[in-house]
């Protein structure tokens, strides 16, 4: 029994069960987040200038975010998508994708 709630509890703690990234004093956090395919991550830009969320791959690009404004994108094929803000490029964080 024990050995199975140690395999949840590490199950949850690897994938995300609501996917958001806080945009904040210039930073994504979580800086990296795992999701499995179908999964709608949305970023929040709780900071008090505009910021964007643009893939390294151009896959997503959002519009300037400005204070409170929410940006989401659809993971649909597994993979690692590396992102940042274009005005801010010392910004980064990862969006991780795998199947169980």
């Amino acid at each position: 029994m024990m050995l199975l709630l140690a395999m949840t509890c590490s199950l949850s703690a690897a994938y995300a069960q609501d996917p958001k990234v806080t945009i904040d004093n210039f930073t994504f956090t979580p800086a990296q987040l795992t999701v499995t395919p179908g999964t709608m991550v949305t970023w929040s830009n709780a900071d008090d200038i505009p910021h964007t969320v643009v893939s390294d791959d151009k896959v997503f690009r959002s519009k300037p975010l400005d204070t409170d404004d929410k940006f989401s994108f659809t993971f649909t094929k597994p993979g690692e998508y590396g992102y940042f803000c274009s005005l801010h490029p010392h910004m980064t964080g990862k969006i991780v994708v795998k199947t169980f």
